[in-house]
């Protein structure tokens, strides 16, 4: 009998939701929010009963029958710490966490409804690849000062997920290739995967600017930003997270309008959206030496993925380490339904929510 699994992906703009029977995407649906309408909802609970008659509506629309599903999948997040990829149970105390929690309030309203839904109807709800996986190996953590520990934490489900079917293509197990995986969205992330983990990670604020990150920055301009005075902890914080990159550059996070003015002979559009792709491109080296070269492959996934402009340019750049296989978009909601899967029939262990506790503080 097929197993059926019910999918809850809230983004920060978005809510998206799916129902799954085995691997059949049965039904999905998006839905798109106003962001003068969510900036009013201050509470986990405010946003969560924005968003629950939308899940209620879904489900009487598509006559899914939730005494007989087998499983909930979320994306979502538990509290602080370390995780290993993978899948967590969502239980109550993980719920009450993130509904004391300030941070992605998609993740933590994905993980509030998920864990009701999951005691309303007596069946199990689950976090699957969350953001915060930090699997790097203990060298990549150290920095240049004991005050400061690298982690992972980025693009977790979709580089994985993407790394999966690349892997079937290859017609190689997964826990036996070796990739760099590069998530191109409004934030950028490369990783480095070995063997079915995350070793290492390039992530947003460290490495390549993007449509609207700043990522890495020199220390010095940055320290005298915060000494001048002219602007708050809060505006310098938009400055690298929201308002950096291309908007910061071009005035656009948009990359089709970016690649319009190239196009029309935009010297300057030019050199900054290729900018963007020599610091992909030396991310991707970056992480290719940690293993001496010897990839599989490297991946290119995510929105942006899809411009050619962009990808062609990374290739010119990279192409000699590896082959580039691109895959453009993400599979986010597929890579949900598809762990839970392998839960469920026993391919894959839950793991333990004491470890996560455990890690904080370390």
């Amino acid at each position: 009998m097929s197993k059926k699994i019910l999918v809850i992906n809230m983004g920060s703009t978005s809510s998206k939701l799916a129902y799954f029977e085995d691997d059949k995407k049965v039904a999905e649906q998006s839905y798109e929010h106003a962001a003068a309408e969510l900036i009013k909802l201050e509470t986990v609970e405010e946003r969560c009963a924005y968003r629950r008659p939308l899940i209620e509506s879904f489900i009487k629309e598509n006559n899914i029958d939730m005494t007989a599903v087998d499983a909930i999948a979320a994306r979502g997040v538990g509290g602080g710490g370390s995780y290993k990829s993978g899948a967590y149970l969502i239980t109550e105390e993980v719920r009450d966490e993130c509904a004391a929690g300030n941070g992605h309030q998609g993740l933590l309203t994905s993980t509030v409804i998920g864990y009701e839904l999951s005691q309303k109807y007596n069946i199990p709800a689950y976090l699957y690849d969350v953001v915060p996986v930090n699997e790097i190996e203990p060298i990549a953590e150290i920095t240049g000062s004991p005050l400061f520990k690298r982690t992972g934490g980025g693009h977790t489900l979709n580089t994985r997920a993407t790394a999966r079917l690349v892997a079937k293509e290859l017609g190689k197990p997964y826990d036996e290739c070796t990739f760099v995986v590069c998530h191109m969205g409004g934030g950028i992330s490369t990783n480095l995967q070995k063997n079915g983990r995350i070793i290492d990670i390039i992530g947003s604020s460290e490495g390549t600017f993007s449509p609207d990150r700043a990522g890495g920055v020199p220390e010095g301009p940055l320290r005298k930003l915060y000494k001048s005075g002219k602007y708050t902890e809060k505006e310098i914080g938009r400055m690298l997270n929201g308002q950096g990159g291309l908007i910061a550059y071009l005035g656009t996070n948009d990359c089709k309008e970016v690649e319009r003015r190239i196009g029309e002979g935009d010297a300057q559009a030019e050199l900054v959206y290729h900018a963007m792709a020599y610091q992909i491109a030396k991310g991707i080296g970056t992480l290719s030496v940690c293993v001496g070269g010897k990839l599989d492959a490297i991946i290119l996934t995510g929105g942006i993925a899809n411009s050619k402009m962009l990808t062609g340019w990374i290739k010119e750049y990279v192409g000699f380490i590896a082959p580039v296989i691109i895959k453009g978009g993400a599979i986010e909601i597929e890579a949900l339904a598809g762990g839970v899967l392998r839960v469920l029939n026993g391919e894959e262990k839950v793991n333990s929510y004491e470890e996560v506790k455990a890690s904080r503080g370390k």
